[in-house]
């Protein structure tokens, strides 16, 4: 048997580096077993699957050196690997289901489920519905069928009992089919469900092995069903611990930055961060912090990962990559890496345009410029004097941008513009007076080159974490004013329905 692992990212945003941590280990797993490593694309959710972050996802995976055997961009004998060109696949496969008695057509509407599960949560039952919950009276579900009501393939689980899940690094898992859903398969626009899709695409493709993060749990007994209605066998399962914040809680932007990307900007080395990731719940036999990518391939054994919840530690990896640029680049070498990060043609040609009308002599391009090759600014409560704007809301609007540019797909200047002059008028605010905190927060200063052309030139990710640290800097926010300004950000969305 030739082992196969996977990794499969959904194109919705930045990319993680909690799926560069699964794509690591799932890497060295098939390396060690002289295995395949492929990458598949799950981009069924189709308002916000965009291929500008798909290619951000194989950009940064391949900065950080993860090299997959196959995947939509070199193809392979399983194509084709995006999920939303293998519909019909699905749909014939859940079509077995429905005829086969493991699966059936479900025409509740979101109102009745909501009803349904309140009820039992007052009844001090399990929320997750049965087919016994969900059924309708004959007649009135060949009505709705009749009338064209919308609907979703689900499929049948046991009410009760217990399912066995072995896992590779927990052993015996036990979960209560009491708390298991009658899980969607087919969603209403035709489009599978992620347990749909990855059930039949890891058999299709012959995935033999399944690393994944414990989020997924819970979901194994799904999984396992389906496996076992299609009578396909199961691939082993390990389910990894989950990055996490200082705090123990589970990582997460808000507390940490979570893009590559971000890394990537920053000026943190490949090597370096590899390395670290490698180091989040497993060790060297010797171990040894410092290691590269084929060291760590060569050694790797997954009876060595911890359980204990890996710490992302951000100053730990600072550490670790001020360790490679003193120990293995020279002048030579690190000059090479200044000119790939920032200081190259194709990057400092995008900036010219934005300093040449602004100067008069050589000397007055960096200070101008500093901005675009530099990290968070240096910036304190101080640098927002003479904004005719209160802290509370300063900090309130930097807070909705950083919300509002989370859900921006295309980052281009005419959607941040969009996004600008919508809050702009939300705070009844002129876009100078608006955009003078946004200039300190991006650029460090309150007169600079264009804030909107430098938030497109930074990228999403930088942009985004540069508006943190200046809310971080004012003050911060905390639980309690989070949920104040998330309420009252929900009603800006209501407002513009």
């Amino acid at each position: 048997m030739t082992v196969r692992t996977r990794i499969a990212p959904s194109p919705t945003g930045d990319p993680h580096v909690g799926t560069a941590y699964v794509a690591l280990f799932n890497l060295c797993f098939a390396r060690q077993h002289g295995g395949e490593f492929i990458l598949r694309i799950e981009d069924t959710d189709r308002e916000r699957s965009t291929s500008e972050s798909e290619q951000m996802i194989l950009d940064s995976l391949r900065w950080l050196g993860i090299e997959w055997s196959e995947g939509p961009d070199i193809g392979g004998p399983h194509a084709p690997y995006r999920q939303s060109e293998r519909g019909g696949i699905y749909t014939d496969y859940a079509q077995r289901l429905l005829e086969s008695g493991h699966a059936f057509r479900c025409y509740r509407t979101g109102e009745e489920l909501d009803e349904m599960r309140e009820a039992r949560k007052a009844q001090g039952l399990y929320t997750a519905l049965k087919f016994a919950d969900l059924a309708l009276p004959e007649e009135e579900r060949a009505r709705r069928e009749q009338e064209g009501w919308s609907s979703v393939v689900r499929m049948h689980v046991p009410d009760e009992g217990t399912c066995v899940i072995h896992d590779m690094l927990r052993g015996e898992i036990e979960l209560d089919w009491a708390q298991v859903d009658a899980q969607i398969l087919i969603k209403s626009d035709g489009m599978p469900t992620y347990h749909m899709a990855n059930v039949v695409d890891d058999h299709l493709m012959g995935i033999t092995h399944v690393l994944r993060g414990e989020e997924w749990i819970n979901s194994a007994p799904k999984h396992r069903l389906l496996y076992e209605y299609f009578g396909w066998p199961m691939p082993e399962l390990c389910h990894l611990p989950l990055l996490r914040n200082p705090d123990k809680s589970k990582l997460s932007k808000r507390k940490n930055p979570t893009s590559i990307n971000y890394y990537r900007r920053m000026g943190y080395l490949p090597e370096a961060v590899i390395n670290y990731l490698g180091r989040m719940g497993w060790s060297m036999p010797n171990d040894r912090e410092k290691f590269t990518l084929d060291e760590m391939m060569a050694h790797f054994d997954i009876n060595r990962i911890s359980l204990g919840g890996p710490v992302f530690d951000l100053e730990k990896l600072t550490w670790l990559n001020g360790v490679y640029i003193r120990e293995d680049l020279d002048d030579e070498a690190l000059m090479r890496r200044l000119m790939e990060w920032s200081f190259n043609e194709e990057y400092v040609g995008r900036i010219l345009p934005e300093v040449r009308p602004r100067v008069q002599t050589l000397a007055e391009v960096m200070p101008l410029a500093g901005h675009f090759f530099s990290g968070l600014p240096h910036i304190n409560a101080n640098s927002f004097e003479g904004i005719r704007l209160e802290q509370e809301t300063i900090v309130t609007l930097l807070q909705f941008l950083v919300w509002r540019f989370e859900a921006v797909g295309h980052w281009d200047k005419e959607h941040l513009l969009s996004v600008v002059q919508e809050l702009a008028g939300h705070f009844e605010l002129k876009m100078k007076a608006f955009l003078a905190p946004v200039f300190v927060a991006i650029t460090g200063s309150q007169t600079s080159t264009s804030v909107m052309d430098a938030m497109v030139i930074l990228g999403s990710d930088m942009t985004r974490a540069r508006l943190r640290h200046a809310i971080e800097q004012l003050g911060g926010v905390s639980k309690k004013q989070t949920k104040r300004l998330e309420k009252q950000y929900r009603e800006i969305g209501q407002a513009g329905a």
